[in-house]
C-alpha cells in the first residue's frame, strides 16, 4: 500500500510510545510506502484534495534524528494514497477544523483514518455522554457555581478537565474542602468564559486507567496505566506506568454498546478508556497505547491494524 501520514513534525514525536511511529515501522517492514506531511502542506485544486508529501525512511531507533530520512516533496491527490491516516495531535483548534473540511473531499477515494466528520462531530470527552449508562455522571458546564453543587452531589470528590483537553493536560481532582477548590474551577472554566466536563471521581483509578484500542470495532489489546504515587493522573508521558492487562466482562460490554456508533461515524482506529469498568473517554484523533501493548503481550499489536487498513483499501476497490 502507499500509506499517508498526517502527523505533527516528526522532531516531536516521542518515539517509545508513539503509536503514529510504530504503524510506520510496521507498515515498512510489510513493504508499504511510507509518506507523511504536515495539516499545513494539505490543500483543495478545484473539489480534489491534494497534499505535498515526503517520501519516508523509516527505521527502529531512539531519536527522530536516527528513525526517519525524508525525500523530496511530491505532489499528490490524496486518492492517490491507499489511506490517509489523520494522526495530529490535539488541540482540534480552527486549523486542524479546516484540515478535515480538506478530507472530507477525499471521502470514497481511499481510506481515511478516522473520517473527518466523526473527528467533527465525537468530541474526545463529551462524546461519552452519548452512553450515560455506561459513564460515571458527568457534566458540561461553564459555571462554576454549577461545579461547586456537582462536587456535593458526588460525594466530595470530582474529576475536572478541559472540553478540547488532550495528554492529561489540565485535569484535576478536586476533593470537597480543597481551599484552591474555587480557584481551581475559576482557572478550568475562564471565569466562565469557557466549558468545562466533570466527572464523579472513581476509587479505582488508583489502580488504573485501561486504554482499550480498537480497530474496526475489534479490540487490538489493553494496556493499563496506573499513576504514579501522589498523581491523579494514570497518562504515561506525566509519570504514569505502563501494565499488563486483561479485557473482562464490563470492557466487552462497553464494546459491544460503541461499536456501531463508532463504525458509522467511520472511526476505523480508537482508543478508549475505562476506569472501574466506567467509560470515561473516546480517543479518536492520535489514539496511543500500540508500543506498549506489544510490548507488554509480546505481540504485533500494529499489525491487526495495517491489515485492517488493508482490507479496508480493498473494499474501496483501491
Amino acid at each position: 500500500m502507499r500509506l499517508l501520514f498526517i502527523v505533527d513534525h516528526l522532531d516531536r514525536l516521542t518515539l517509545a510510545g508513539d503509536t503514529s511511529y510504530a504503524l510506520m515501522l510496521e507498515a515498512a517492514a510489510r513493504g508499504d510506502e511510507v509518506w507523511t506531511c504536515q495539516i499545513e502542506d494539505l490543500g483543495l485544486e478545484s473539489s480534489t484534495a491534494i497534499t505535498w508529501a515526503r517520501p519516508t525512511e523509516v527505521r527502529d531507533a531512539a531519536t527522530p534524528r536516527e528513525a526517519f530520512t525524508l525525500g523530496e516533496r511530491k505532489r499528490f491527490d490524496l486518492g492517490a494514497f491507499h489511506a490517509v491516516l489523520m494522526r495530529k495531535d490535539p488541540p482540534l483548534d480552527v486549523s486542524y477544523l479546516h484540515a478535515t473540511w480538506i478530507l472530507d473531499h477525499a471521502r470514497g477515494q481511499t481510506v481515511l483514518v478516522n473520517d473527518p466528520h466523526g473527528l467533527r462531530e465525537l468530541n474526545e470527552h463529551l462524546a461519552v455522554l452519548r452512553f450515560p449508562e455506561l459513564t460515571p455522571p458527568t457534566i458540561c458546564t461553564r459555571s462554576t457555581e454549577r461545579l461547586s453543587q456537582f462536587l456535593q452531589e458526588q460525594g466530595g470528590a470530582i474529576i475536572v478537565k478541559p472540553v478540547d483537553g488532550f495528554g492529561g493536560l489540565g485535569i484535576f481532582l478536586v476533593r470537597q474542602g480543597d481551599p484552591n477548590a474555587s480557584s481551581i474551577f475559576e482557572t478550568s472554566t475562564g471565569a466562565g468564559s469557557r466549558w468545562t466536563l466533570a466527572q464523579r471521581y472513581l476509587p479505582a483509578a488508583v489502580e488504573g486507567d485501561k486504554r482499550i484500542l480498537i480497530v474496526d470495532g475489534e479490540p487490538v489489546g489493553a494496556v493499563l496505566r496506573v499513576p504514579a504515587e501522589s498523581e491523579a493522573r494514570g497518562n504515561l508521558h506525566v509519570g504514569g506506568r505502563a501494565v499488563k492487562t486483561t479485557l473482562d466482562d464490563a470492557d466487552r460490554r462497553i464494546l459491544n454498546k460503541l461499536t456501531p456508533t463508532l463504525r458509522s461515524y467511520g472511526q476505523v482506529l480508537v482508543g478508549i478508556d475505562v476506569i472501574g469498568g466506567m467509560l470515561t473517554e473516546i480517543n479518536i484523533t492520535s489514539p496511543t497505547g500500540v508500543r506498549h501493548i506489544s510490548r507488554l503481550d509480546g505481540v504485533n499489536a500494529a499489525a491487526p491494524i495495517l491489515e485492517a487498513i488493508a482490507r479496508l483499501a480493498r473494499q474501496l476497490g483501491k
